[in-house]
């Protein structure tokens, strides 16, 4: 995937947050079929954009930087709860054009490490937009207490890059959250694990 469609994944995430602010939706409730509240979710996706772009700054071919987290759980980043929706709107926006920007200046021979394999800087904008759109899905669904709808193009493109194979079953956002292990899909059961595949083709 390209650098515009981490942006474009980016934009169309945080222009939905900002249509949900704090005022009116409860952040600390779980997101849809997670443990990790709405507010942690949500930082999380920016923390992904962050992360993928630090392996590919650094090429890193074994293992992640050895960052260590300044809070509970994993992420790098924490937004402050005064900031609202609209805090995380911004720093999921910054987050993700630092991602871009690696994936626009690297050449087509880079590489940089991941537990599911060496991946190019491809491979690291889809997972990026793969992580929007997927944890995006479960953010919207639990704060509007009805199932989400995510932009076709980037679920296509993510399903084309990571997920090779695919049933040609429903819409590619059916096709893509049957593989995250999110819904059903017609005549396939529901995921209980899942893996992608983001290694260089």
């Amino acid at each position: 995937m390209e650098p515009d469609d981490v942006r474009h994944a980016a934009q169309w995430f945080a222009t939905e947050l900002r249509g949900r602010p704090e005022s009116g939706f409860d952040y600390d409730q779980p997101a849809r079929g997670l443990e990790w509240s709405c507010w942690y979710t949500a930082e999380h996706v920016a923390d992904n954009q962050l992360a993928y772009a630090l392996q590919l700054a650094g090429r890193l071919e074994d293992g992640y930087l050895p960052l260590t987290p300044p809070g509970e759980g994993p992420n790098l980043l924490q937004v402050d709860r005064a900031a609202g929706a609209e805090g995380l709107a911004r720093t999921l926006e910054a987050m993700a054009q630092l991602l871009a920007g690696q994936v626009q200046l690297l050449p087509a021979t880079a590489r940089a490490w991941h537990p599911d394999g060496m991946s190019d800087a491809g491979g690291f904008a889809a997972m990026g937009v793969c992580e929007v759109v997927i944890h995006a899905w479960d953010v919207l669904s639990a704060l509007d207490d009805e199932v989400a709808d995510l932009p076709e193009d980037l679920c296509e493109g993510v399903l084309a890059r990571l997920f090779p194979g695919t049933p040609e079953v429903g819409t590619f956002q059916d096709r893509l959250l049957w593989q995250t292990g999110r819904e059903e899909l017609a005549g396939y059961g529901r995921l209980t694990s899942w893996r992608w595949d983001p290694t260089v083709r």
